[in-house]
């Protein structure tokens, strides 16, 4: 029975609401939140074939929302549905002093809490540089490019050492919508054959050669959902930004993507379905498509 000058929950129509989705608009009762987040990213999985029986997976865990979040709900979903998979952390210690040390501590508090094995790489024991002496020596111009081939190649070889199927990486919507308008903006439409993609065999920053598969199970998850589910579950995560980001390129389409997304919220959603249907002439002059068939949970 719906209590009077309440707003019920949409999906439950008992508890009151107290929650409105970014993603949906929807005004939704917490509990119910928390199992439509967990079960949208469980319809990605499986939808997307992400995973196999049996497999080890590495998550790329940074201590950030989004892969604190991945770490839980991987865990969860694990158990819930009897993924059978064998789940790490893996963290890639940068060499940021004032902003690396402190979101550690919270990747091996997850590590305890989550009760996940945790292996920690750094920059200057895999490549003899730390992104402080990047940055002393080229300035930070183009300091997010630097890190992030050298994050890549470590994250390759943590997994490859750890013996990993996979590599799970908290990429949500949000990431996923930005890097398609800068794909866009810089003219490399090729790549926007693979940027949606759920699941990717890359081996660009592998330098063994060896293909390792990298999945993200937000792709259709919004990044203020992800924050909100953190907040209500009350996971401890490390908010503060890295000093170097301000310079980042992607910040522009980021604050672009936003202004849009406060518009049409579907927006994020929509930009990544155009990249999937997404033509462009191949060199012979055939047409040539995104093979990402994903449909939104």
């Amino acid at each position: 029975q719906k209590r009077p000058g309440k707003r019920v929950c949409r999906y439950c129509r008992e508890e009151r609401a107290a929650i409105k989705r970014p993603k949906t608009g929807e005004a939704v009762c917490k509990a119910c939140f928390f199992q439509a987040f967990e079960d949208e990213v469980h319809h990605t999985i499986v939808t997307e074939n992400l995973f196999e029986k049996g497999e080890t997976v590495a998550i790329g865990a940074s201590g950030g929302k989004d892969s604190t979040v991945l770490a839980y709900i991987m865990q969860l979903l694990n158990e819930r549905h009897s993924y059978g998979l064998k789940l790490l952390l893996l963290s890639i210690d940068e060499g940021i002093s004032g902003y690396r040390d402190d979101s550690l501590q919270a990747v091996e508090r997850h590590s305890v809490q989550f009760r996940l094995p945790l292996v920690v790489l750094p920059y200057s024991a895999l490549f003899g540089w730390s992104m402080d002496q990047v940055v002393a020596q080229e300035g930070r111009r183009a300091n997010c490019t630097y890190c992030g081939v050298f994050r890549r190649q470590a994250l390759d070889r943590g997994a490859l050492q750890l013996n990993a199927d996979k590599l799970a990486t908290g990429h949500n919507a949000d990431d996923l919508a930005e890097t398609v308008l800068l794909n866009l903006l810089r003219g490399d439409f090729p790549r926007l054959s693979r940027c949606v993609s759920a699941s990717t065999n890359d081996t660009s920053g592998n330098c063994h050669g060896m293909t390792l598969p990298r999945v993200k199970p937000f792709k259709w998850t919004y990044e203020k959902e992800i924050v909100m589910y953190a907040y209500f579950k009350g996971l401890d995560y490390f908010a503060t930004e890295c000093i170097y980001s301000p310079e980042a390129y992607r910040g522009h389409a980021r604050a672009f993507l936003k202004d849009i997304e406060s518009l049409r919220p579907s927006a994020i959603v929509d930009t990544i379905v155009s990249a999937q249907c997404f033509t462009f002439p191949n060199v012979d002059g055939a047409e040539s498509c995104s093979p990402s068939s994903g449909k939104v949970p």
